[in-house]
């Protein structure tokens, strides 16, 4: 008999404990889900801001019977969610806020919001889809909730704010969570995390083991001139055409002294603010930007680099300039070991024909903080629809989700706690 059962289950696949009675309450989540993440579209907030968000996520949460932490890195919730029998601690995380982005996706759910942004009103938009992460956990937390006696351990579900970044002079996000405690009390063993992506089709999983996504370091470099009337320049000392040839410096460290072929960097310029009016040199210029890196060496080499570059080029056209790196985000790391262990959830959720092995990408996440307290496994989820060619990028004005794919984000997560928790 055991040997029948044996064969069954070779030529049938294996049913995995997420669909093993649960089939019909995750399809009919479906419209749940779709229906918060449209809420959470239409009424975006700013990182430290999502005081709305965190209430409505909250309330669900209790409503499902959890034991709910509010207040965390200033908006941050957390649902703590105790499985009829004892086990390991696994940490489910999904990321709230939304971006200074307009909208131009004619959507009946599109954002009109508004909100401030280093001083200035600014467009609110969810830009990056953190809208379909949040409803997607929301979902997932209401159908283990329902499932407890499946449940062999505790699921902790982690609502973060501030992925994008704290606004200047505060503090936030992942980073801030793990200090306040978020991983302990209980003592969490794993994390799981998804991010949907505009440019891969729905129903789709991509994964990578080892180090997935860059670290990322903001800097902000500020050059100081002498002001003179613009038709005789060299009455003064030109910031604007000095910030010109720091930033054409600046790209020659990645071309020309970065090992390209070892792993990826990027290092873009963002912002330039400088000057009043066309017939006035001014005296100071800003610039602000971004570095990405894949290699813990690389990263500190292009440090140093930057600081001597930035210094030197404005001495010699007689200015100063100084740079301010920020300490960002380390590189998204995921545990090779656990990433084997659960790649076969993965299979079982999507199929095994829509699970990809991707290759790195210059994408930042603050997830990165979780991973470097507990091995976590961070996974892409399609969100494209299928044909498009010209998908839109994230953080654009036309930054657009196909919503029939997050239903396979509550699958999978589904299927990967069910499975990590009960493994042997």
């Amino acid at each position: 008999m055991k040997k029948l059962l044996l064969a069954i289950v070779m030529l049938t696949g294996y049913v995995g404990f997420a669909q093993h009675g649960m089939d019909k309450e995750i399809k009919d989540i479906e419209s749940k889900v779709i229906e918060w993440r449209r809420h959470f579209h239409q009424n975006p907030e700013l990182s430290n801001r999502e005081f709305k968000t965190a209430e409505k996520i909250a309330e669900h949460l209790r409503s499902l019977g959890m034991e709910v932490q509010t207040g965390i890195a200033h908006t941050g919730v957390v649902g703590i969610l105790k499985g009829n029998k004892p086990g390991k601690v696994l940490a489910l995380r999904a990321d709230i806020d939304a971006l200074p982005v307009p909208e131009r996706a004619d959507l009946p759910f599109k954002s009109t919001a508004k909100g401030e942004f280093r001083g200035e009103e600014v467009p609110v938009m969810h830009a990056c889809g953190h809208d379909t992460h949040t409803a997607i956990l929301m979902g997932v937390a209401e159908i283990l909730s329902k499932n407890k006696n499946k449940i062999k351990g505790t699921i902790k579900f982690i609502f973060q704010p501030a992925e994008e970044g704290a606004p200047p002079g505060e503090e936030g996000g992942a980073k801030m969570m793990v200090e306040e405690g978020v991983l302990k009390n209980p003592d969490v063993d794993a994390i799981f995390g998804l991010h949907i992506s505009s440019g891969m089709p729905i129903n789709n999983i991509g994964y990578k083991p080892g180090g997935a996504m860059a670290a990322v370091n903001s800097f902000e470099i500020n050059v100081k001139g002498k002001q003179s009337h613009g038709s005789m320049p060299w009455g003064g000392i030109d910031p604007i055409m000095v910030s010109a040839k720091i930033v054409d410096g600046l790209q020659t460290l990645v071309s020309r002294e970065m090992p390209l072929t070892n792993e990826a960097v990027v290092l873009s310029i963002g912002k330039i603010s400088s000057g009043v009016r066309s017939n006035i040199i001014p005296e100071s210029a800003q610039m602000i930007g971004t570095l990405r890196t894949l290699d813990e060496g690389m990263q500190t080499q292009i440090h140093k680099r930057m600081r001597e570059m930035v210094r030197d080029i404005a001495k010699a056209y007689r200015a100063e300039a100084t740079i301010d790196i920020d300490p960002g985000y380390p590189i998204t790391h995921n545990d090779e070991s656990l990433t084997a262990q659960m790649l076969p959830s993965l299979q079982k959720a999507a199929g095994k024909e829509h699970v990809h092995l991707m290759k790195a990408i210059t994408g930042a996440e603050d997830f990165s903080f979780f991973q470097k307290e507990v091995p976590g496994l961070y996974f892409f989820l399609g969100g494209m629809t299928p044909g498009n060619t010209e998908p839109y990028p994230h953080h654009t004005p036309d930054f657009f989700i196909d919503e029939g794919g997050l239903l396979l984000g509550v699958k999978t997560f589904i299927q990967m706690s069910i499975d990590y928790l009960n493994a042997k």
